[in-house]
């Protein structure tokens, strides 16, 4: 009797591995429509955003205007304004792997210290000069790449990278960036580490940051607002 439990497990395994080439072949890592307009609405959970019906798509999705004009350079302590272009504010990007981001800058302005987890980035000033800097890992000693890019010149920054801009012009600048992600998110070190919610231990970022309470305390005070 044991003997027949083992042989017919044993044929239980065989018809398994025997499935498994059939299952794998039913995935495709290449598009397999032309678009996937995301909806946005749907309540079903994947990795991205589900489809919409591709009558319902019109063809609007293909376009987008919001990057042509820039927002509030002054309503931030920043002095910066950034404009998403990602599958929340453009559909049409859902499942294509691409996004764009548009920053305006007052001069003396900042896109602050940040790292994308999901994108490398390629830029391109439009106007004015910004100075680009980019932290390397710890593999490269922290090394601090930097360069001051102007109007027509353009920049890369590999995924995961932290990086910043800063306006070094007398006038007001912008730059228009493009991703290898549909949502390539964005970790902005100051907000992180003092605007959390809820927030980081003081006792941690004193440890961490070799300062006194107080100024942990002054810090935090300042991102309350969020970003």
């Amino acid at each position: 009797m044991e003997y027949g439990f083992k042989a017919a497990g044993l044929v239980f395994v065989v018809l398994l591995l025997q499935q498994a080439p059939v299952l794998i072949r039913a995935t495709d890592a290449d598009p397999l429509q032309d678009f996937c307009v995301a909806d946005l609405d749907s309540e079903v959970t994947v990795n991205g955003h589900a489809c919409k019906p591709a009558s319902a798509a019109g063809d609007e999705f293909l376009f987008s205007s919001k990057i042509a004009t820039g927002g509030d350079v002054n309503g931030n302590p920043n002095g910066s304004n950034v404009t998403e272009l990602d599958v929340a504010e453009w559909p049409g990007v859902n499942t294509l792997g691409v996004s764009m981001n548009r920053v305006d800058f007052a001069p003396g302005g900042t896109n602050p210290p940040h790292v994308h987890p999901r994108a490398t980035e390629v830029g391109i000033v439009l106007r004015g000069e910004l100075l680009v800097g980019i932290i390397g890992t710890l593999d490269t000693g922290n090394r601090y790449y930097s360069k001051v890019v102007r109007a027509g010149e353009t920049f890369v920054i590999p995924r995961g990278l932290m990086h910043f801009q800063f306006n070094v012009g007398k006038t007001e600048a912008t730059m228009v960036v493009s991703f290898n992600s549909q949502n390539p998110g964005i970790v902005f070190v100051p907000l992180t580490l003092f605007g959390s919610n809820p927030p980081i231990p003081t006792p941690v970022l004193v440890k961490a940051l070799r300062v006194d309470t107080g100024v942990v305390e002054l810090l935090k005070s300042k991102f309350t607002g969020g970003y």
